[in-house]
């Protein structure tokens, strides 16, 4: 369990850092599918990581397409929507406290996500700002880059609000974690599918209160 920090003492990057994801883990992802479906997104993010300075069109794709969709559908669909007993708080509660992407951002993301192929498309010029697109190849190469685009955009925009809105140091330490979420989602959540194949749906939680 995270010791409790003082409310009037400013944290450490250090300190902040380790609250987010604690907060994170103890409210969003306490079903053992969401967990196991983190720790195959992570590990996709992991290959993700290598392969953008090579092919970063690829990763991408790679990274939108599985890695991405795998880490939301826990989140939708397996994860409880009620009153949270573990943490004595609502989820409506919890959705207006979530630092990052709750689930309402989190629909608004996807659904750029989704145009961005739709626009290509469309237009694979993108209105005359690019050459269009003469092969399958170009075509998909073309969504690979306006959905990095949207992944820099989206971390960029979220981290320059928290900023503006909170303080300069919450964003970067929300930045520093969504980067380094898949090496944590994997230190975290590696025992999860063992737990799911003994038949445990929901991690019992009790680290929250020892």
């Amino acid at each position: 369990m995270i010791d409790a920090v003082n409310a009037d003492a400013p944290m450490s990057f250090a300190e902040e850092l380790r609250v987010q994801r604690w907060d994170d883990h103890r409210y969003y992802h306490q079903s053992r599918i969401n967990q196991s479906l983190h720790f195959l997104s992570a590990c996709t993010f992991l290959v993700v990581y290598v392969l953008i300075p090579f092919e970063p069109a690829i990763a991408a794709v790679l990274g939108w397409v599985v890695a991405m969709w795998v880490r939301q559908i826990g989140h939708f669909f397996f994860e409880p929507r009620g009153f949270d007993k573990v943490n004595n708080v609502s989820f409506e509660e919890k959705e207006n406290i979530k630092v990052g992407f709750n689930l309402n951002r989190k629909v608004a993301l996807l659904a750029v996500w989704l145009a961005v192929p739709a626009l290509v498309w469309f237009d694979s010029s993108i209105f005359g700002l690019l050459d269009p697109v003469v092969s399958r190849d170009a075509f998909f190469d073309r969504i690979g880059w306006g959905w990095i685009g949207l992944a820099f955009a989206g971390l960029l925009a979220r981290t320059f609000w928290l900023m503006a809105t909170r303080n300069v140091q919450t964003g970067a330490v929300w930045f520093t974690k969504i980067v380094t979420d898949p090496f944590n989602d994997i230190k975290t959540y590696w025992k999860s599918p063992y737990y799911l194949a003994k038949g445990q749906l929901l991690d019992p939680m009790d680290h929250v209160h020892s």
